[in-house]
């Protein structure tokens, strides 16, 4: 899952939200500082307010991707989508595919919670600019095991760049994927590919509902309590 899946259910809890983004901010910024369950969960009833609804929304986002990247429908689409891919890669030693089948489908359920919730895009993006990032950054280093001092600053610079607003457009999505696996350090797409995303956005379209019913329920910091 990507961020708005992750968070679109938690907009009355500016910090929880956050929590929410944090493991996928620091694999961007910082991949060697991890948030793993069996260590945040012993903290919790330790932990003030703030910090604690930071500890809550990663624990929600490591719950979530726990249901979702198991969930039959998710798998189904990733399958296709990589297929999609691959068609266009005819290698079979090319990494790419099966990466992509995963990320895009992500991405996508993005976009279409964005379309089936009109404004919601805008809602997630003024909620997290009431969030102090150096408060976020502080949390995340009494609940990792290594400290990092350049979780604030990206948050300040993703806020800015508004990237899933690029997600509406299969040109504009193509330009952030190639971004992806620069990172990554894989080879970026061609033009020729956007078919695939568009085939994808129709794919996704069609059973986005089915893919949040995977994660929707009980927050997962009160799950089995």
């Amino acid at each position: 899952m990507n961020y708005l899946a992750h968070g679109y259910r938690f907009l009355d809890s500016p910090l929880m939200l956050a929590g929410t983004a944090v493991p996928d901010w620091l694999s961007v910024v910082d991949r060697g500082v991890r948030m793993r369950s069996r260590r945040i969960r012993p903290q919790l009833e330790q932990l003030d307010v703030g910090c604690r609804s930071v500890a809550e929304g990663a624990l929600q986002h490591l719950a979530d991707d726990d249901l979702f990247h198991s969930s039959a429908v998710f798998m189904k689409l990733e399958s296709e989508l990589a297929a999609g891919f691959r068609r266009l890669m005819p290698d079979r030693f090319d990494h790419r595919p099966a990466f992509l089948g995963h990320i895009v489908v992500e991405l996508l359920l993005d976009w279409y919670i964005s379309v089936r919730q009109p404004g919601i895009l805008d809602e997630w993006y003024a909620v997290l600019e009431t969030v102090c990032p150096l408060e976020v950054q502080s949390a995340v280093n009494l609940l990792a095991p290594r400290q990092t001092e350049m979780l604030a600053p990206f948050i300040r610079r993703f806020l800015e760049a508004r990237v899933m607003y690029d997600y509406a457009d299969d040109a504009r999505m193509l330009v952030r994927l190639n971004q992806v696996l620069r990172r990554v350090t894989l080879e970026p797409l061609e033009d020729h590919f956007l078919v695939v995303l568009a085939e994808g956005r129709q794919l996704v379209y069609r059973h986005g509902a089915d893919l949040l019913m995977a994660v929707e329920g009980e927050p997962a910091s009160r799950a089995g309590q």
